[in-house]
């Protein structure tokens, strides 16, 4: 027998301060980016081994993507209209703050991370790393509102949640990089030498040593690729919600795993297209295991779901 149950939206389209601000972010960093971009076509000024308007580019990109998704997981939120306004506008001026701080350091023609050459560059280092930490905690509160909200479909709150807890913990692992001083007394990405060796094409990751910047890069865009998988199985899918929401804990324990595993890799001084048997072991296990439990949840009886409405 056929269960019909509520559809739910995805969200809500009326406008907020809260969300306006985190638009208004998205567009200053799709600026900062035209303007990188326009720098890796006009200055051919290089470091650390790389075109030295690529780190900003990088940086804007991704914080405009941040904003974005941070904006309609917001919308999700309903109440609370002040303190969502003052959230987002912390992670707003954290974050275009940031952008600006790189590519001050680029027109300086130097460095803007584990950089303590002068007191100035010093404090610019120091200053990124405050703004980061207080972001992280704006993140959590605002994800932690989310969360919270009643009636919210059981699979895209586990995307919400799982997205959420992996990002912060991307976050959480460039700590890494500060105390990985064996190369550098301020800290660095590298392990096993100094920054700036042979690196691949954009990312600029080692090709040689491990780098930290790997874990740290792909738990940060869980924010974007577990809430989306939880979207996709919601409006593509005739699964019930407690299928998709034990699915997306698989996702959320695997994507977890995957993060932990590449920063062990890299705490290990060995490249991510160099993996070792204990590597790749790890890896091996992870896959089985992830597949097998998707696989048992997909065997299980369920009730059939109207189709997505939005």
């Amino acid at each position: 027998m056929t269960t019909l149950t509520p559809t739910v939206r995805l969200a809500d389209p009326r406008p907020s301060a809260a969300r306006t601000v985190l638009a208004i972010g998205a567009a200053l960093s799709t600026v900062a980016l035209a303007i990188a971009v326009l720098g890796l076509i006009l200055d051919p000024t290089q470091l650390t081994g790389m075109p030295a308007w690529m780190k900003p580019a990088k940086f804007a990109f991704s914080i405009a993507i941040y904003l974005l998704t941070m904006r309609w997981i917001l919308s999700f939120v309903r109440g609370h209209a002040r303190l969502l306004l003052v959230l987002s506008t912390v992670i707003v001026v954290g974050l275009i703050a940031e952008i600006f701080l790189v590519e001050l350091q680029v027109i300086r023609g130097t460095t803007s991370h584990f950089n303590e050459a002068t007191d100035f560059d010093a404090g610019v280092f120091y200053t990124m790393g405050g703004i980061v930490t207080i972001v992280v905690i704006a993140t959590i509160a605002a994800g932690v509102l989310a969360l919270l909200q009643r009636g919210l479909d059981a699979g895209l709150a586990a995307g919400l949640r799982w997205g959420i807890a992996v990002c912060v913990l991307g976050m959480l692992a460039a700590v890494t990089m500060i105390f990985n001083r064996g190369w550098n007394d301020s800290g660095g990405h590298t392990v096993g030498a100094v920054d700036g060796g042979a690196g691949m094409p954009i990312t600029g990751w080692s090709l040689e040593h491990g780098d930290l910047r790997i874990g740290h890069f792909v738990g940060l865009h869980a924010l974007q690729l577990l809430p989306l998988l939880a979207w996709g199985l919601a409006r593509f899918t005739s699964l019930d919600a407690r299928s998709r929401a034990r699915l997306l804990n698989i996702a959320g324990a695997t994507y977890t795993a995957v993060v932990v595993l590449l920063v062990w890799q890299a705490l290990r001084g060995q490249s991510l297209l160099q993996p070792d048997v204990l590597t790749l072991g790890a890896a091996a296990v992870l896959a089985v295991v992830a597949a097998t439990s998707v696989v048992v949840v997909l065997g299980q009886p369920r009730r059939r779901q109207s189709p997505w409405v939005e």
